[in-house]
């Protein structure tokens, strides 16, 4: 019994990974009310939980789902009717499965689709973002708040906040046609972003790459730029996307601790797809309308291209860098700017620019990571050691802890021991390698 209920609990976790946001997406289109599509589409989850032991798994696991979160929302609807109106809005839930097809965007993906009907400008842009990581991709409130370095609580406000808005505005949850996508395509760049991000780089957990997530970024990705071949940004992003994939199977080593770029085998990247990215790159830099995502994939194409680390060129990383900040005046931009310094100039540069973002990055555990190495280089072993154990208080993911844990024991100063799991403290949870606004980096 025991081993039948860890299979329907595995298949039940697949499902949640591909039809979250599909079922949500569902029923706000239905009822209008994100409240109750979550709270409908997580008590079809559990109701799963409780029957697919018992009755067997059904043959098409996403449309059960949906049929019952969808019968969960009726007797809510129900059950709260104060009068005929809400009756008939009843009764016409429950005569619908799906979202009627058909619209005048011109989107052909589902997924994407609906990512251009989240993404609303009445809303800010970081809300759009958020909204939409946590309605279609099903990102915990907790991921989005460390993809956006903000505390757990103050995501919470602004996700409540984006759907209140769109209920009191009455704001259509409709795809717009397609000659108003462009004003949209900006939020929803970012959610591909952050997606692949989280995908890329777990910011907690066992395990640093989370496979779904990376590939359905990529896929959509692709549906974009088909759908915007002119969007020089989707064409940046992509080719982002592709450069950092392609050195996937490098990343952690047979231990489970990560593998910093420096110490990957190049000779077990992707060919194939960093030839794609790079000439993914080209195209879009020929337009000559430059951005932060083309100007973060040229730093990637830099890495990927470089046959061993030592020829890697670290002054032009430092230029792309600094054109970045102005586009992304972020400080973790700039940190990922001071290590490029410190391999170009050495870790005394690189060291003197990380000690000026200290107080801009608290909590942030690729600050005290990034200085511990700058500080084990220029032999400052003991001093290397405290800014170690500092990382490994904040680090949330299972591969950086490891590869922060034998850091720590190489400076021999690990007399005093780091705690057996990260410390959770509001904002400092974030955990990235990927380059970009938020979670660049140069040696991961």
């Amino acid at each position: 019994m025991a081993a039948v209920n860890a299979r329907v609990a595995s298949i039940v976790s697949d499902a949640f990974r591909e039809e979250w946001g599909q079922i949500v997406a569902t029923l706000i289109g239905l009822t209008g009310d994100w409240e109750l599509a979550e709270e409908c589409a997580q008590d079809a989850f559990a109701v799963a939980l409780e029957r697919w032991p018992r009755d067997g798994v059904p043959q098409r696991p996403g449309a059960w789902l949906t049929t019952t979160a969808r019968n969960r929302a009726v007797d809510r609807l129900r059950r709260e009717a104060v009068g005929a109106a809400k009756l008939r809005e009843a009764a016409k839930l429950a005569e619908l499965v799906e979202v009627p097809g058909g619209d005048e965007s011109g989107v052909p993906d589902d997924r994407l689709r609906l990512m251009f009907t989240c993404c609303h400008p009445a809303l800010a842009l970081e809300s759009q973002v958020a909204l939409t990581l946590r309605t279609l991709a099903g990102l915990t409130t907790a991921e989005i708040a460390r993809a956006f370095l903000v505390a757990e609580p103050a995501m919470s406000k602004r996700l409540t906040r984006a759907k209140e808005k769109i209920r009191n505005a009455g704001i259509p949850y409709r795809v717009p046609p397609a000659h108003l996508l462009p004003e949209r395509t900006t939020a929803v760049l970012g959610v591909l972003y952050l997606l692949f991000n989280e995908g890329y780089a777990a910011s907690a957990g066992a395990d640093l790459v989370r496979r779904n997530l990376t590939g359905e970024a990529v896929r959509l990705a692709r549906l974009l730029v088909r759908l915007m071949p002119g969007e020089t940004e989707a064409l940046g992003l992509l080719a982002l996307m592709l450069l950092h994939d392609a050195r996937r199977a490098t990343r952690v080593g047979r231990d489970g601790a990560l593998v910093t770029l420096e110490h990957q085998d190049r000779s077990r990247w992707d060919p194939a797809g960093i030839s794609e990215g790079v000439e993914i790159l080209e195209e879009a830099l020929r337009q000559a309308r430059p951005g932060p995502y083309q100007i973060q994939a040229a730093i990637a194409a830099c890495h990927a291209t470089a046959a061993e680390a030592a020829d890697t060129d670290w002054p032009q990383i430092v230029a792309l860098y600094e054109r970045l900040a102005g586009f992304v005046p972020s400080p973790v931009v700039r940190l990922n700017q001071a290590v490029a310094v410190g391999m170009a100039d050495g870790p005394a540069a690189g060291l003197a620019l990380v000690e000026r973002l200290a107080a801009e990055l608290p909590g942030y555990h690729l600050l005290p990571a990034t200085r511990a190495d700058l500080l084990r280089r220029l032999g400052r072993a003991e001093e290397a050691a405290t800014a170690y154990r500092e990382a490994l208080a904040l680090a949330g993911n299972d591969a950086e802890r490891l590869y922060l844990q034998r850091r720590l024991a190489e400076t021999g100063h690990a007399d005093v021991s780091a705690p057996a799991s990260p410390v959770r403290r509001p904002g400092n949870e974030r955990a990235g390698e990927t380059a970009g606004p938020e979670t660049t980096g140069t040696t991961r």
